[in-house]
């Protein structure tokens, strides 16, 4: 799981650079005329086209940098590419710093991996009952940053009170958004189910070969939709 979030991050640092390049081979086509400066509009649609989907997919079309460049990096004029340039080197320290899928880099997928590994850890010393509890918060976790990254609600107004959604609701929300599909919500289902079963120490109704299954799906799920 680490090493797939370490290749994630290194890919996403290659791409921004090449972003960040094409920001300057635009400006390369700069003309200076009595009406003003401009640039090839082709390649300014090309470098807002692409750097707009790798905010959007990276971030999310919330987070305040999809925001900036898509209202400041709208005309084919130098200004623009260089306000564009600019917000994608602000997204670059970020992502170099390792905090993104998140909301104020507050929990980075490194900790879901740290979490992981230590439910292997219990797992391979018999303690299914806390691995169970471990792994399932772990996916909670995972749900509500799916949310997040996919302009989903994770609250809900109660009595005038905005409360926490439950896991299972955050579930079903993303799979109507189709995030993901049906099997995996049937799956994330069946998790959530025995890692409640774990926390209210209903230990007789599962199996430790149960929670390995659990452990290696979770695993699975999460690299494929983080």
């Amino acid at each position: 799981m680490k090493k797939q979030f370490t290749m994630k991050i290194e890919n996403l640092k290659i791409r921004i650079d090449e972003l960040i390049s094409l920001a300057d081979l635009v400006l390369q086509t700069r003309k200076d005329s009595d009406f003003g400066s401009y640039v090839s509009s082709e390649r300014f649609n090309e470098f807002r086209s692409a750097s707009l989907s790798f905010l959007k997919n990276t971030f999310n079309e919330t987070h305040p940098f999809y925001k900036e460049f898509e209202e400041r990096a709208r005309g084919a004029n130098p200004y623009s590419v260089e306000e564009g340039r600019g917000i994608l080197k602000a997204a670059k320290s970020e992502i170099f710093g390792g905090w993104i899928f998140t909301i104020k880099g507050l929990i980075s997928s490194e900790i879901f991996s740290d979490f992981l590994e230590m439910s292997e850890y219990l797992l391979k010393e018999n303690w299914k009952d806390a691995a169970a509890v471990m792994t399932g918060g772990v996916l909670e976790e995972h749900l509500r940053q799916l949310c997040i990254k996919h302009g989903i609600s994770i609250d809900i107004n109660k009595n005038g009170k905005m409360i926490p959604k439950k896991a299972e609701s955050l579930n079903t929300d993303l799979s109507s958004a189709g995030v993901y599909n049906i099997l995996d919500q049937k799956n994330v289902t069946a998790w959530l189910d025995l890692r409640n079963k774990a926390a209210h120490a209903k230990y007789l109704e599962y199996s430790k070969e149960q929670v390995e299954i659990m452990y290696s799906g979770i695993l699975n799920f999460i690299s494929r939709t983080i």
